[in-house]
């Protein structure tokens, strides 16, 4: 079974290699023009990759060749040309961790497309068998509200309650109150006690009280603002919004740093369009070009166990292509949570 994880891209100019290596394997889908800077300009993709076959040499040769570099092999993905093919479809997957290199032939642009996947192997666990077990910085998103209140990430316990015995009816029957006892042991002439005024001083100690509840109470407005912690809203390059709903207290993600996501990806409307709650963490290179510009831009200065709210404009996402479940020129939002950093 085989599970996509986000959308992949990757832009390789004309006449230049573009070395690749993906921490998450990634399948290629489609090869396509950008704008043709060159009408008359054929362009041949090119995959350079580690062959199999240094691995099956004779034997007589294993030991010569131990320490030398990975054999390499080049490959031809398509050929398109101006006016006649300007895309085409593919199906090629690339492990993760590997080295690759893409060339292209000619002078103009062209845009490889398609997915980060996880493949399962024979250790996991179907789904007959319940959900994959998730690491400590997992959480479930499912039913993350589209708002920015980040007690939705917290667990809630009820309060344990509390055991009860019932007094004896000899226990309740030897409870004086302070005044009854004090009259016991004021005497006047004669030996009999002297009455003490039980409801005054009753009445005179839950005064007291009430004042000392008045002095410490907060009107209920007050306490609900002082609670409630208004998320930090602001705009940063590009339009992108964030909103962080909680602040992490690991370290700060940085450009060029591997960082590990769970997120929920919407549209304005609402509708999910992409997610990772469980399993393996999205994982990718900050500022690198791996993922949308409002991702590159939207998580640097994020804390390891913060949550933040991105909302990104058109030409910060997909701009006017239209991508699987995402319309043209559509404003992204979505819900993300820093887990690690590499």
């Amino acid at each position: 079974m085989t599970t996509v994880l986000g959308i992949w891209h990757l832009e390789v100019e004309g006449g230049k290699e573009r070395p690749f290596n993906t921490p998450a394997s990634v399948q290629i889908t489609n090869v396509a023009f950008g704008e043709i800077s060159d009408p008359t300009s054929r362009a041949v993709v090119k995959l350079t990759f580690e062959s199999l076959t240094s691995g099956l040499d004779d034997d007589e040769d294993d030991d010569e060749d131990d320490d030398d570099e990975p054999k390499l092999a080049t490959t031809v993905l398509c050929s398109l040309t101006p006016g006649k093919i300007e895309q085409a479809s593919v199906n090629l997957v690339l492990d993760s961790d590997a080295p690759f290199k893409f060339e292209v032939t000619g002078k103009n642009t062209v845009y490889l497309t398609g997915n980060y996947i996880r493949q399962a192997v024979d250790d996991e666990p179907s789904d007959s068998e319940g959900d994959y077990d998730l690491d400590e910085d997992a959480y479930d998103l499912r039913e993350v509200s589209s708002d920015s209140d980040s007690s939705r990430f917290e667990e809630i316990k009820d309060d344990e309650p509390v055991k009860q015995k019932r007094a004896r009816e000899s226990d309740a029957a030897d409870a004086k109150s302070p005044a009854e006892k004090k009259s016991k042991k004021l005497k006047a002439d004669g030996g009999k006690p002297v009455p003490v005024d039980v409801t005054e001083e009753g009445k005179e100690k839950k005064d007291k009280k009430k004042k000392n509840a008045e002095e410490k109470k907060v009107k209920p407005e007050d306490a609900e603002k002082k609670e409630t912690k208004v998320p930090a809203e602001k705009t940063i390059a590009g339009g992108i919004v964030i909103e962080d709903a909680k602040i992490g207290t690991g370290p700060q993600a940085k450009k060029g740093n591997t960082v590990r996501m769970r997120y929920v990806g919407k549209l304005t409307n609402g509708k999910v369009f992409d997610k990772n709650t469980s399993g393996k963490p999205f994982t990718f290179h900050l500022g690198k070009g791996e993922v949308i510009k409002g991702w590159d831009e939207g998580i640097v200065g994020m804390q390891v166990g913060g949550e933040r709210r991105l909302t990104i404009p058109p030409k910060m996402a997909y701009g006017s292509k239209k991508m699987s479940d995402i319309p043209a020129n559509s404003t992204l939002v979505f819900e993300v949570k820093l887990v690690g950093i590499a």
